[in-house]
């Protein structure tokens, strides 16, 4: 499938509504691209094309997914769906539809692939004698509640599934549809089964919708946070990602703000431009911010050794040099002072158990 339009990121765009990508900008692995030019003929501008969300059900054959990166903080991870439609632009998992020749761009956004099989396939490999129960973590690539989840439920089967066998999850989401399964997640806190990270990028309406056209308002995020605190769930923020000269001056007035939520801890990330993600990023920062757009860039490239991006484990979270050095004293600096991250939130392990099926064979002892 070869991807059209605007694969340069000089050339000028059009923006969609309620989309972040500016383009369908092609993947690194299509060997021919077309672009759409101009002849001078077409007297008025093409009118721009509303895009709809496809929704794809793709078959997988295992679930979990296993790393061994030493700067994450857990070593298996589920994703329910291929593709996110909140649209954030900046988001790190774009690069991973040109793993099936569509655009990390619009495509990204609004071809989702689902695992209608997920539940089951989870259960089957918890059932493996060969298991070994450590954390799953949900949301480490795309967001298990983004809109599609609302009519699939593949996360609510899967958190079904891990309460029945006693399975820890941790979950990050920008969505305040995950309050759609706080009776469930408030179960499975009380037997320390489970944890929530909210992402808070900004609290800046306008900022939201150009960034992160299809999520949640940073008050909702908050309500959301909130409404997990107090039905006993620990709770997490995640000031994520920081831009440099765009929201980093937010990072202590979001830590803030969900401290007041009731968060008990905190973390952030410098802004991570991989593969098409930076073309797509330029892009956006022309249509939206040009008049700041090669600041931002230039303090980006300071924080990755000159380069929009540097994926070294030791520097791919929160960056080098000055600009990357401030963001980590000032981040260091506000969580003592709201009293965030003082205690480790642990996991329960030790309570795993595949639940009896039929035709197990009882042990007399």
């Amino acid at each position: 499938m070869v991807s059209l339009a605007n694969e340069d990121p000089t050339n000028p765009t059009q923006c969609h509504k309620a989309r972040g990508a500016a383009s369908n900008l092609a993947g690194r692995f299509v060997p021919h691209t077309s672009t759409r030019e101009n002849d001078g003929w077409q007297l008025e501008p093409e009118p721009v094309e509303r895009i709809l969300t496809e929704a794809i059900a793709e078959k997988a054959k295992s679930i979990i997914a296993t790393n061994r990166s030493p700067d994450l903080p857990f070593s298996q991870s589920i994703n329910p769906y291929r593709g996110c439609e909140h649209g954030c632009i900046y988001c790190y998992a774009r690069p991973a539809h040109a793993y099936v020749d569509l655009s990390p761009g619009l495509d990204f956004e609004s071809k989702i692939f689902f695992k209608p099989e997920a539940a089951a396939l989870l259960e089957t490999a918890l059932r493996r004698r060969s298991y070994r129960c450590t954390p799953i973590a949900l949301g480490s690539n795309t967001d298990p509640y983004q809109p599609l989840e609302r009519d699939k439920q593949i996360t609510r089967q899967l958190l079904e599934t891990m309460q029945r066998f006693n399975q820890p999850v941790t979950i990050v989401t920008k969505s305040a549809l995950i309050l759609r399964d706080l009776p469930l997640l408030a179960e499975m806190a009380r037997d320390r089964l489970a944890q929530v990270a909210i992402s808070v990028t900004t609290l800046d309406n306008a900022l939201k919708r150009k960034l992160e056209p299809r999520t949640a308002g940073p008050a909702a995020r908050l309500r959301a946070l909130e409404a997990l605190g107090n039905a006993g769930i620990p709770t997490a923020v995640l000031a994520a990602p920081m831009i440099p000269a765009l929201n980093d001056c937010e990072l202590e007035a979001i830590l803030t703000a969900a401290t007041d939520a009731g968060a008990q801890h905190a973390a952030y990330i410098l802004l991570r431009l991989p593969h098409e993600v930076a073309p797509l990023f330029r892009q956006w920062l022309d249509e939206h911010y040009p008049e700041r757009a090669a600041h931002v860039m230039s303090l980006v490239q300071q924080s990755r050794n000159g380069r929009d991006y540097q994926s070294d484990f030791a520097q791919r979270q929160t960056g080098t040099g000055i600009f990357a050095q401030l963001l980590q004293r000032r981040f260091s600096v506000a969580i003592k002072r709201l009293g965030l991250n003082r205690r480790k939130l642990a996991l329960d392990c030790s309570r795993f158990l595949p639940p009896p099926q039929a035709g197990d064979q009882q042990s007399l002892f």
